[in-house]
């Protein structure tokens, strides 16, 4: 199979959907994979380095579309991408969709007519998400970081010191969802000795987290009024709340934030899903905030791409195994040998296979099983 690997374009994105470690297995193999010029400079991984391990280096993005059976990438398809979705009959694309958060990108997807495997949903027996895991580790280690920053003065905030200093009380941190993410922005938010509120429905999670932390945090069972009493007082609010494959859900209103603090951050992990804050929109790296009733607003959607060697390597260790079993039996074959892998196809052939996203948008749901027999 040939196996094709484009530039990221969105703004900021310095990911690449794969290493010279993963074009190895996958040549060694017996596939061809074709990398774009370039697309791994921003992950500090050059073209040699991709070539010493068997990858053919294409010059231009339309070629390696076009060509490939499998595209792999870290983020969906742009606009300025939709008209290479239709390149080649029967291509998968293997990449993060969010396809419940864009109406935009979902008819693009179903109007090129390829197979889209989403990252995100991709779901094991046990309801764990290994493919969003990684990123999510990320994105949650990073929240309390970027919330600290732009809690200092210079960052736009209020001029705290989230550690606070003998004599002055640290900031409070207050996290929404104790999944993945959540667990990661609490194991940072901890390190830097905030006052750490962990905000969640299942009051078993509350008890892991509770143990897991040894009493360094408090868990709060979650409900609006619980979440409003917390938030009032909140330095920094961070939104890790995530159902797969829809939109998350709003809890924290502007009426809430309006009753914050001023100069108060708030960080929405879930962006990409549509947000968890009610003025929740996407930003970038390049202009990462805006203001809400004083209150600083950080929305980043593709937070990972900050660190994104760190990134690169983290999503490409999980996904790699992935990769492998659909280049080596074809999309079908391997979704039918894997169920967790066929929870990851959410368009086929100009059909929304996945029901959440078909929900979302008010689409015609058509069952993979259908498909696939």
């Amino acid at each position: 199979m040939i196996i094709g690997i484009p530039s990221e374009v969105k703004e900021d994105e310095y990911r690449v959907a794969i290493t010279p470690a993963g074009v190895r297995e996958l040549t060694s193999a017996g596939h061809t994979v074709y990398v774009e010029a370039g697309a791994g400079v921003g992950s500090s991984m050059s073209d040699r380095e991709f070539e010493h391990t068997g990858a053919q280096i294409i010059a231009e993005a339309d070629d390696v579309w076009a060509a490939s059976d499998l595209v792999c990438k870290v983020k969906e398809p742009v606009p300025s991408e939709y008209e290479r979705l239709g390149a080649r009959p029967g291509q998968t694309l293997f990449t993060y969709l969010h396809l419940a958060a864009s109406r935009v990108c979902t008819d693009a997807l179903v109007a090129g007519g390829n197979v889209a495997i989403a990252y995100e949903t991709v779901r094991l027996p046990d309801n764990s998400l290994p493919l969003l895991a990684p990123m999510s580790e990320v994105a949650g280690r990073m929240a309390p970081l970027m919330g600290a920053h732009h809690l200092m003065r210079p960052g736009g905030g209020r001029g705290v010191l989230v550690a606070g200093v003998p004599g002055v009380r640290a900031a409070r941190i207050v996290i929404l969802g104790a999944g993945v993410a959540g667990m990661a922005a609490a194991t940072i938010a901890v390190g830097m000795h905030s006052d750490v509120y962990v905000l969640d429905r299942n009051l078993d999670r509350l008890r892991d987290v509770d143990h897991h932390f040894r009493g360094a945090l408090e868990t709060v069972a979650s409900s609006q009024h619980a979440i409003e009493e917390v938030c009032i007082d909140a330095d920094i609010v961070i939104g890790a709340v995530l159902v797969v494959g829809a939109r998350a859900p709003r809890l924290v209103s502007d009426a809430l934030v309006e009753k914050m603090r001023v100069g108060s951050v708030l960080v929405d992990i879930a962006v990409d899903q549509g947000g968890c804050f009610e003025s929740t929109r996407p930003t970038t790296h390049s202009n990462p905030t805006f203001e809400v009733h004083g209150s600083i607003f950080y929305c980043v959607a593709n937070m990972p791409g900050a660190v994104p060697h760190t990134s690169t390597h983290a999503l490409a260790n999980a996904t790699l195994p992935y990769t492998l079993s659909i280049a080596a039996h074809g999309w079908k074959h391997a979704v039918r040998d894997d169920p967790a892998l066929a929870e990851g196809v959410n368009v086929v052939a100009g059909h929304v296979v996945y029901e959440p996203v078909a929900e979302a948008h008010g689409l015609p749901f058509t069952p993979l099983s259908s498909l696939i027999a």
